[in-house]
């Protein structure tokens, strides 16, 4: 069964521009090592420190495997980087979701 993690970001909403280039970088990142990017949404109206990021996988082994393989690639690990250095997120949860079939 497929497994989708919805990641809840609070972000510092006068450093959009910096989380929405954070977020175009897994854009490419995410799939290259294994994850099915849904989409990294963004605030539009209303709540303007929340962002939202959807990702799935084919099993939480499938997760694992691809935490594993994101942790070792250059381009994620800089990314993971960035987000510390601007500190333009200031906290993350994860929610863990099925789909209804």
């Amino acid at each position: 069964m497929t497994v989708t993690c919805c990641i809840r970001y609070v972000i510092d909403p006068f450093q959009r521009d910096a989380f929405e280039a954070y977020a175009r970088n897994w854009l490419s990142i995410i799939p290259g090592c294994g994850g099915d990017l849904i989409g990294y949404f963004l605030p539009h109206e209303g709540t303007d420190n929340i962002a939202l990021a959807l990702i799935s996988f084919p099993s939480l082994a499938a997760y694992e495997a691809y935490r594993a393989r994101l942790k070792t690639d250059p381009a994620g690990r800089a990314n993971f980087a960035l987000a510390q250095a601007e500190r333009f997120i200031l906290s993350e949860e994860r929610t863990w979701l099925t789909p209804v079939v």
